[in-house]
């Protein structure tokens, strides 16, 4: 069973912010429960490529900013490894820079699509080359002006693009979404003294002429907690309070539908910062089925495959729909969880933009899971495998080491 009170490691998309946002500010910012995944040590290495000094002490970070126009011309390519919020955050910065930057990434990078980032970008003026809309980028430093951009997806890593072009642009740069995506970019623009505006679906940022360092506390990150919380609620008999995580609103669809499927969760200990934080407690439950859709899937992105595997196991036939998103992740999670459950003798069926998932009373066993790298799918079979009839194996297990390098070890301080 599942049991006693773990703090999963800090949230990776504030983690990457904090650094972006510390490097491009005046003056010192202190980062405590920085992420020591691949992805955001990308972060750091690029940073540090373009003259910022950072010290990185475990999971406490030193960012000496420069100030918006302080970075310098780095004399090798950045790499962003496996990081798709590093490729596209950075982008909206280097568009505005006095020098010409090349940004790539590993294999996956290269076949993530950046056309979503590079056609607003072009329109306030950005000179980006790429590779046939994917990377490598090739980015002239122009000057920008602002826009309004009505962006056909709700992604937070488009919308935060732009936005850190808008630092530097000549006008206001607004940006529509179809449904409210992640909203870390603006809570922490405001708090380094940027002007910046919001509504339900819209925010509009004013040219800047410094941001000015701040510290900022990283929570525990929902995504990586998540996986517990999907632990204890599979496990007979099993009680677990997960500590410090953060709950903020454009983020927590996991826990609402958790609870709609019939989960025991209750949140404690809230309190308010800047980002919301609490502490969660989870006990083992009996799900049924439910069907996820429409704005709601924005604040669960990354949540969606941990969710197709509870439902698995729910009562009833759960329905994932408008998640063509999940498709263009570290991995086509859409079609990788459906040839995955299946290999366990789940009946589920891929749609255009989702899955239909049939849930059965017990899961096979004695198989290999084909990740994919993707470091969410591992997790997902992890946690499948402790209530599995036969061991699932994992064709590789080193990929959790993008989002939670301790994965495996905290999964065993817990399964008592």
């Amino acid at each position: 069973m599942i049991k006693g009170r773990l703090r999963v490691p800090g949230d990776k998309s504030i983690s990457h912010r904090a650094v972006m946002f510390g490097s491009i500010a005046k003056g010192t910012t202190n980062i405590k429960g920085f992420l020591t995944g691949a992805d955001c040590i990308s972060t750091i290495s690029i940073f540090k490529k373009m003259g910022i000094d950072i010290e990185l002490d475990n999971t406490s970070v030193r960012v000496h900013g420069k100030g918006l126009y302080g970075l310098t011309c780095p004399n090798e390519i950045l790499d962003c490894g496996n990081s798709g919020t590093t490729t596209r955050l950075v982008s909206g910065i280097l568009s505005a820079q006095n020098f010409t930057s090349v940004l790539t990434g590993d294999k996956s990078i290269q076949k993530r699509p950046m056309n979503r980032i590079i056609t607003p970008l072009s329109m306030m003026g950005a000179d980006i080359k790429s590779n046939d809309g994917f990377a490598p980028l090739t980015i002239t430093g122009s000057s920008l002006h602002g826009i309004r951009y009505n962006s056909p997806v709700a992604s937070a890593q488009v919308k935060s693009a732009i936005l850190l072009a808008g630092l530097y642009a000549s006008n206001p740069t607004c940006v529509v979404e179809p449904a409210k995506s992640r909203d870390h970019t603006e809570l922490m623009l405001k708090k380094f003294g940027a002007d910046l505006t919001t509504t339900q679906t819209s925010v509009t940022i004013n040219p800047c002429s410094e941001l000015f360092a701040n510290d900022i506390d990283v929570p525990s990150d929902i995504s990586s907690a998540a996986f517990f919380m999907a632990a204890a609620i599979l496990v007979p008999n099993s009680e677990l309070i997960l500590e410090n995580v953060g709950i903020n609103p454009t983020r927590d669809g996991i826990i609402r539908v958790l609870k709609d499927m019939g989960a025991n969760i209750e949140i404690i200990n809230q309190t308010d910062s800047f980002e919301p934080v609490a502490n969660i407690k989870v006990t083992y439950s009996k799900l049924h089925a439910t069907c996820i859709g429409g704005d709601i899937i924005p604040t669960l992105i990354d949540e969606l495959p941990l969710l197709a595997a509870l439902a698995s196991l729910a009562d009833g036939t759960t329905v994932i729909k408008d998640a063509g998103e999940l498709k263009v992740k570290e991995s086509n999670r859409i079609r990788v969880m459906c040839e995955e459950l299946s290999k366990l003798g789940v009946n589920v069926i891929e749609t255009d933009d989702g899955m239909e998932i049939k849930g059965a009373d017990k899961l096979k066993g004695n198989v290999t899971i084909a990740t994919h790298d993707d470091h969410r799918i591992a997790m997902t079979f992890a946690v499948l495998n402790l209530i599995s009839e036969g061991e699932i194996r994992l064709d590789n297990k080193n990929c959790v080491e993008i989002s939670y390098p301790e994965f495996f070890n905290d999964l065993k301080k817990v399964n008592v």
